[in-house]
């Protein structure tokens, strides 16, 4: 979408939930925002000098602002600590990229939504865009408690389509997963954006969707690395850089993004977790084996594109447009 820095001011600071709040953001310049889509993410160079993604919760077509809703991680590595503890209405941010790995498929004749926890943030954004184009669609949030359920009163004014799962009122049963995805309609789009177990429990239970229906993002890696792609041992392998005219030796237990920093040679990057695609490299020749959690099933068929932050090669050598 747009990868040209821009700065934003924090407007409003809101506790929209245990452990979530959502900050409004607008322009520093006398200038509308650069435009998003549904499911687009910020990446934000905080002033504690950490950079982090977090997805665009407002409508759309908003021009004058962005929403985002950030949850504290219990084992916060300092970017939602930060936020929750440090930043404050009035503080000044730099946006250094806006991008979409979670497109909405326009012009579905229904969606289905399934959130956890936070992971509610990406996809309120769709439901305002259903509503706005009059498209049908249901959303199944799971939440650890009423409490911890973000955008809960804005989310009541559909209590047809919205339906819940709280644990703590569930005497620990599971979400009853096979019921909330049952035989999709022709054309029905699936996204489910949580944690880890629920994502992999969605995967598991829509499997009988047609593959190009359903859609996932991931907050954290999952347990098992490539979106399902069998992972073969570390091995090194030589790294061929066609700009550079140079040959580099990735050893085994490192990363594409390691050994280039070592080297000297700064790449931009993100996350490391294959997460964000901010470390999307050309690949000039040679096949990778993918560990990222953004690529598409026919651009990882492609092989034209990789993640050097976690991917690497399948083979002896590989060559990238560096």
């Amino acid at each position: 979408m747009t990868a040209t820095p821009f700065r934003v001011r924090v407007t409003e600071r809101t506790a929209e939930a245990r452990d979530v709040v959502t900050l409004e953001l607008r322009a520093t310049a006398d200038a509308p925002l650069p435009a998003f889509t549904p499911g687009a993410h910020l990446e934000l160079a905080l002033p504690n000098g950490l950079v982090r993604h977090y997805s665009l919760c407002n409508d759309s077509r908003e021009r004058d602002r962005y929403v985002i809703g950030v949850g504290r991680a219990p084992a916060s590595r300092g970017g939602s600590r930060y936020v929750h503890q440090s930043l404050s209405v009035g503080d000044s941010l730099t946006v250094t990229a806006l991008r979409n790995n979670f497109p909405l498929a326009e012009g579905a004749p229904a969606y289905r939504f399934v959130a956890g926890g936070i992971g509610i943030t990406p996809l309120l954004s769709m439901i305002r865009h259903c509503e706005a184009v009059g498209s049908p669609w249901s959303l199944l949030y799971c939440v650890r408690s009423r409490q911890r359920a973000a955008f809960h009163e804005e989310l009541a004014q559909w209590p047809g389509r919205v339906r819940y799962h709280v644990d703590e009122e569930s005497a620990g049963a599971p979400p009853d997963l096979a019921a909330a995805l049952a035989t999709p309609a022709g054309g029905e789009q699936l996204y489910c954006c949580g944690p880890d177990g629920l994502m992999r429990a969605v995967r598991e239970c829509s499997a009988h969707w047609p593959a190009a229906s359903v859609h996932f993002e991931w907050f954290s890696a999952p347990a098992e690395a490539g979106g399902g792609e069998a992972v073969a041992d570390d091995r090194a392998f030589e790294l061929v850089l066609r700009r550079q005219g140079r040959t580099l030796t990735v050893p085994a237990g490192r990363s594409i993004l390691d050994t280039l920093e070592e080297h000297g040679l700064m790449v931009p990057f993100a996350c490391r977790e294959g997460l964000c695609r901010t470390c999307e490299t050309a690949v000039c020749a040679g096949a990778v084996e993918h560990r990222d959690c953004v690529l598409s099933a026919a651009e990882r068929e492609a092989g034209t594109s990789m993640m050097i932050c976690v991917s690497r090669a399948r083979g002896e050598s590989l060559e990238l447009d560096l």
